[in-house]
């Protein structure tokens, strides 16, 4: 019951260490590259010619993942009732292999979407 009440400070303050390291880190790479000379416009990240927006690639690769996902888990349940494959290889199984082709096939499709803009 009372570990419900440790868990939660721990996650965030997990995700606050970590944010935390991140800038802080950040921030003294900076300050040593100008320390150095180095020019301030290299802190600048300005849009690619032909790049994507992001938005559109994050929603691409999280759309295949979840068909590869549902997909899985159909072709699983065919795999279990149709042929008789035991169901705890066959759930873990059909789920990570289709899993990992929708990620590559989001792969490819944004690289072909980053040629095309």
């Amino acid at each position: 019951m009372g570990s419900e009440v440790i868990i939660l400070p721990i996650i965030f303050g997990v995700i606050f260490a970590i944010a935390y390291l991140y800038f802080s880190t950040r921030n003294k790479e900076r300050l040593a590259l100008i320390e150095k000379g180095a020019d301030a416009s290299i802190f600048v990240k300005g849009k690619r010619d032909g790049a994507a927006p992001f938005w559109k690639i994050i929603i691409l690769n999280l759309s295949l993942l979840l068909i590869g996902i549902g997909a899985a888990i159909f072709v699983a349940s065919l795999l279990v009732y149709g042929l008789g494959v035991d169901e705890d290889v066959a759930y873990p199984g059909t789920i990570f292999l289709l899993a990992g082709v929708g990620l590559l096939v989001g792969f490819n499709m944004t690289r072909k979407l980053e040629k095309e803009d």
